[in-house]
């Protein structure tokens, strides 16, 4: 869905966390991710390069994504960090706010409340690959990581195959409660396990960490498993071994973010891999290039998060909100 235009004498739109919360799903943020990743494959949406920076206060990471998609008319930024003390203020430790512009001619036209939006768009980003990759008679769910993100991780991928089984596993297992309760309330069976013990068991797998470590061993995983890694987006985090890489078939959003400070930066680092190794998801989407070829094939999504994924699901909250009645309007 494409940006509606500016309003004649409201300004510029204000669309809340609340309403963003209350106008944009799991579907929406699906098909809003899928078409920009097919867009950024046919090159006519184009991602910006990504300033993300450790601000030396609080040990605060804060930076800008931005982009372009000529398909979508849709131009603008996404502007915020992640702050590790903000779950003691009560606080969900990414904040951000989305920034849309008039393409046609520079005016700024829309704030977007991005926090929510960030979660859903994340989560739709790894429930895209599941769609696209996963057996089609996976079974059982595995989430490694349980924070704020990994409750709509959950949700979102359940959505994409018959899921009988949850799996888990969270450095602190208190933690764990947040996963286990969502499954409480969908009726899914869910289990806390180490995490060789969740590789065993899981089709899937879902890595949404903070980690510079890997937690996932490759001799853990089994054929046929597929992994969406989605934490890593800063050079210097990893979430699985090298090595995995080098075995499963790789996919991304963005390759260019994929070989720097996605997953992947460490495969390549090492040789274990090349740029030319890595598929564009939205080649598979598009049918250019194929997905899974096999039963036994293991897949790796590594999901750096790109800004028009930002602006994909931003633009779609401030046409429904416009829409709707529900924006805000000021005037600079």
């Amino acid at each position: 869905m494409s940006q509606s235009p500016i309003k004649k004498n409201q300004g510029v739109s204000v669309i809340s966390e609340a309403v963003c919360q209350k106008i944009i799903g799991r579907e929406n943020a699906f098909i809003a991710v899928e078409n920009v990743f097919a867009a950024m494959a046919k090159n006519t949406a184009y991602n910006f390069p990504v300033i993300r920076e450790a601000i030396g206060h609080e040990n605060a990471l804060y930076g800008f994504k931005s982009g372009f998609d000529r398909d979508g008319m849709v131009l603008g930024l996404k502007s915020g960090g992640y702050w590790p003390g903000n779950t003691d203020k009560g606080l969900t430790n990414h904040q951000s706010t989305v920034i849309l512009f008039d393409p046609d001619t520079g005016k700024l036209k829309s704030l977007v409340g991005g926090n929510y939006l960030t979660a859903v768009r994340t989560a739709a980003s790894s429930a895209v690959s599941i769609a696209h990759l996963a057996r089609k008679n996976a079974k059982v769910l595995g989430i490694v990581g349980a924070g704020h993100q990994s409750t709509f991780q959950l949700r979102a991928a359940l959505e994409q195959r018959s899921f009988e089984k949850v799996v888990a596993w969270n450095l602190h297992a208190d933690k764990l409660s947040n996963l286990a309760d969502v499954c409480k309330e969908l009726n899914v069976p869910f289990e806390g396990l180490s995490r060789e013990a969740l590789c065993a068991q899981a089709d899937v797998i879902i890595t949404i960490t903070s980690a510079f470590e890997a937690l996932i061993d490759k001799a853990w995983i089994k054929p046929g498993t597929h992994i969406a890694c989605m934490g890593t987006d800063t050079k210097g985090k990893q979430e699985v071994d090298a090595e995995l890489l080098a075995t499963a078939s790789v996919f991304t959003d963005e390759l260019a973010q994929s070989i720097t400070i996605g997953e992947a930066q460490h495969a390549i680092a090492s040789g274990l891999i090349k740029d030319t190794d890595i598929v564009s998801i939205g080649d598979v989407i598009n049918g250019v290039k194929p997905g899974r070829t096999s039963d036994d094939e293991i897949t790796l999504f590594d999901g750096t998060g790109v800004g028009l994924q930002d602006l994909a699901v931003a633009s779609v909250a401030a046409a429904l909100a416009e829409e709707k009645g529900l924006a805000t309007y000021f005037s600079l």
